[in-house]
């Protein structure tokens, strides 16, 4: 965030409250291998060789090496098979030492991605996008979740920001982000309205809103005006601007004059979206080692 920007919104710091939970997560792992069992395991599975791709693999494997979560590389070719992809899949759901799957996106076009992310075991679902896992979410009963949205209510838990009766407007409608945010949100009590391209007056429906997350892949689409004094703002975007810069969804040096509170970019949601990677990785382990009645899960 450059220092010469006036604010006076108060920025949401996800890479200090990821640090946090990272730091808990290490201690959590670490009890386990003293009491003398495995550490929880992730299978990240990789076809091809996107170099973005790679780089994310990669960046989730050192998270996991650093609380202590082992992290199994399954690199596949561009060219493998459904058919061989999903045999992969059966032999990790069936593996002991495999707490969750991690199938890296974007896969090469001639794979049926949603029928692979379907055959995961819900249980191992680290991602939180298998279909059992999303009507859980719906129904409000214990599952995997998304981690984006997951590391958002903890930023907004941690600010202390009110969420119970407020207007909270999510823009965009992705099974990633903006459709689980809304029930994250509606099952704390928040009114949702849930924006997309054919909302008509989207700036209109925005200025709404006491809490604003902004996940569509549009740099700086949201601007200062659009937003509620005091609201909370939220920016899951990823963006290059025309000179290369790294930028929200959310026009930051304007929206920071107007909101409450708001994420920067970088450094706000991304770094809580593997912390809750990380924490859902645990707590499949966890879940998988109380059914086992804490008894199958020793180091070999």
């Amino acid at each position: 965030m450059s220092g010469d920007i006036e604010t006076t919104a108060r920025i949401l710091d996800g890479k200090s409250l990821a640090g946090e939970i990272r730091a808990d997560l290490t201690r959590r792992v670490a009890a386990h291998r003293a009491a003398g069992r495995r550490a929880p395991g992730l299978a990240v599975v990789l076809v091809g060789d996107d170099p973005a791709s790679v780089v994310y693999v990669r960046n989730k494997r050192r998270a996991c090496l650093e609380v202590g979560i082992a992290a199994r590389d399954v690199d596949r070719p561009a060219g493998t098979s459904q058919a061989s992809l999903e045999a992969l899949i059966d032999e990790l759901n069936a593996d002991p030492d495999v707490d969750g799957i991690l199938i890296q996106m974007p896969l090469p076009a001639h794979l049926a991605a949603q029928s692979l992310l379907d055959r995961i075991d819900p249980a191992r679902d680290v991602d939180g996008f298998h279909p059992i896992n999303a009507g859980r979410l719906l129904l409000g009963t214990p599952g995997l979740a998304p981690c984006t949205p997951l590391g958002i209510m903890a930023l907004l838990d941690r600010a202390q920001i009110p969420i119970d009766g407020k207007r909270a407007v999510v823009i965009g409608r992705s099974n990633i982000v903006g459709k689980p945010m809304a029930l994250m949100l509606l099952a704390r009590n928040a009114t949702v309205t849930i924006c997309h391209s054919r909302t008509p007056d989207l700036a209109k429906t925005v200025r709404e809103g006491d809490i604003v997350v902004a996940a569509v892949g549009r740099a700086e689409m949201v601007r200062g005006d659009w937003i509620k004094p005091g609201a909370a703002v939220i920016d899951v975007g990823m963006n290059r601007d025309a000179a290369g810069k790294l930028v929200g969804d959310v026009a930051f040096a304007e929206a920071s004059r107007v909101a409450a509170a708001i994420t920067p970019v970088p450094g706000g949601v991304g770094p809580m979206t593997i912390a809750m990677l990380l924490s859902n990785i645990l707590a499949s382990y966890e879940s998988r080692l109380e059914l086992a009645g804490r008894g199958d899960l020793r180091s070999s």
